[in-house]
């Protein structure tokens, strides 16, 4: 290690500049470590929440469901189900939180929607058990892009503190060793 630098005033002036760096980058580092903790653990927090939300919506709508199926019949609701347009009504985008690009579901939430199924051979049931569906939605929305938040969070986490710990272990106590050598 002490022979990969010859004793120069050069080679001191270069190992300082690079310990210094170093250390610099270190800090930064455990900075950007340090708040992409923060922001991993806010979004678990919260799809934590929204999963407890979900979970009781699917069986909300399961319920509604079932009572659609029995007083409407099982065939006549997928009927029904199956006239409803595939609707794509949200797009992604993307933010970035320290480097790390995070996608964003966006969407436009319509509650005074009109049904896109006539009222013949249908009762509020089906509405209800359609409306209850169509909040479901938006709530998987919102979960999906809070779990996807947070892997792509935790990976960059992940890089960040391999970097850091290479600085802190490796390179930061070489040039340490370089000045203490040259000096």
């Amino acid at each position: 290690m002490q022979n990969q630098f010859t004793p120069t005033k050069a080679n001191l002036i270069k190992a300082r500049e690079s310990l210094a760096f170093s250390k610099s980058g270190y800090a930064l580092l455990d900075k950007k470590r340090t708040v992409l903790i923060r922001e991993a653990m806010t979004l678990v927090e919260r799809a934590n929440e929204i999963q407890k939300k979900v979970k009781e919506e699917f069986e909300d709508a399961y319920s509604t469901l079932e009572i659609a199926n029995i007083t409407l019949g099982v065939n006549n609701v997928s009927d029904v189900a199956m006239s409803i347009p595939k609707q794509e009504e949200f797009q992604i985008l993307y933010r970035s939180v320290m480097g790390v690009e995070i996608p964003m579901v966006v969407y436009e939430r319509d509650e005074n929607k009109n049904p896109n199924y006539s009222f013949f051979r249908t009762n509020s049931a089906l509405d209800n058990a359609v409306k209850t569906l169509e909040n479901l939605k938006y709530l998987v929305y919102e979960l999906a892009e809070i779990e996807n938040a947070v892997y792509m969070i935790s990976l960059e986490i992940k890089k960040t503190v391999k970097r850091a710990n290479a600085l802190e272990k490796i390179q930061i106590p070489r040039y340490e060793e370089a000045v203490k050598y040259i000096s």
